[in-house]
């Protein structure tokens, strides 16, 4: 099957060649990719900075999120059936996305909603299992606490400031001001542009940070919460990106 393949480490790696047919385990779905999503860490397996953490054999397929239908499932799957339209977030040791067909576990594939195109739905597991994780699992965050979303209007941001107000929070977000009217239409409650405002002296006593930028902005992002304000509630839950199945 056609295949996008890094062969070595490295910014310039990857070719598109022939790879084999994926191996279906009991618990596997084996799904015909009509859409992948491309994300930061595609690019960062690509260029080696997780090799002494993830070990990957190469050749090695990139993609971590995808979305197609069913062509085939294992003899211990009940969930899914030949034809159902799927989208799926594979596990960190069997990624490979990039390429006509991928066979996946079941627990980490569930049904495409009918709202979305294949398009649309393979550029949601990544980021929104990345917000879950961050702000549920992670940050166990409740109606009433203040979350600052860094990056509103990107990937894991438009995800985040959804989940954040669904749960009750209130969420101010860093952005540009070209994209004010869209983290709003999300739910934002205020907008910090990033180009013209320091969020660290507007902002004070909040409970969780969530952090997609870089080190600098996680460590300016101390400044605002309720333990560094002199509150005399616990120290925020500060947090950085996590993945399903990633730390």
């Amino acid at each position: 099957m056609k295949a996008f393949i890094v062969d070595r480490y490295g910014k310039a790696s990857g070719r598109l060649g022939q790879m084999p047919e994926p191996e279906l385990r009991p618990d596997d779905v084996l799904v015909e990719v009509h859409a992948a999503g491309v994300n930061p860490l595609d690019l960062k397996i690509r260029n080696g900075e997780f090799k002494l953490v993830l070990p990957y054999r190469l050749p090695l397929i990139l993609g971590n999120e995808a979305a197609g239908v069913v062509l085939r499932v294992g003899p211990r799957v009940q969930r899914f059936k030949a034809g159902d339209e799927v989208y799926a977030r594979p596990d960190k040791g069997r990624i490979g996305t990039f390429a006509e067909r991928i066979a996946i576990d079941q627990a980490d594939v569930a049904l495409k909603p009918n709202t979305l195109g294949m398009g649309e739905a393979a550029s949601i597991p990544l980021v929104a299992l990345t917000a879950w994780q961050a702000l549920v699992e992670r940050a166990k965050l409740q109606r009433g606490d203040k979350v600052l979303i860094h990056a509103g209007s990107g990937g894991v941001g438009t995800i985040a400031i959804q989940v954040a107000k669904h749960l009750g929070a209130a969420v101010p977000t860093t952005t540009s001001s070209a994209n004010v009217d869209f983290v709003t239409s999300l739910g934002a409650d205020v907008m910090i542009d990033y180009k013209k405002d320091d969020f660290e002296k507007n902002l004070r006593d909040y409970d969780v940070v969530l952090n997609s930028l870089d080190g600098q902005t996680l460590r300016r992002s101390l400044n605002v919460s309720n333990h560094a304000a002199g509150s005399s509630r616990s120290p925020a839950r500060r947090i950085r990106r996590s993945r399903k199945r990633w730390d």
